[in-house]
């Protein structure tokens, strides 16, 4: 279980607007719960995260924690 709690984390930071974007790149924004610039959420460094993250990548600043 002590492995569980060790999860690692990623620790995600919005860098630019998503003013002009697609629709679609927005909603992932929101499924990764970033809705300002310069926000910053933790999330699991997880195959799902990984593929949101990668899908508007140019608008994110990305790293371990």
């Amino acid at each position: 279980m002590a492995t569980a709690a060790k999860a690692k984390q990623l620790s995600i930071t919005l860098r630019r607007s998503p003013i002009g974007t697609p629709y679609t790149h927005r909603l992932v924004l929101r499924g990764l719960g970033l809705r300002k610039p310069r926000q910053t959420v933790l999330r699991p460094d997880t195959p799902q995260v990984q593929g949101l993250i990668h899908k508007v990548s140019y608008l994110l600043d990305v790293k371990a924690v």
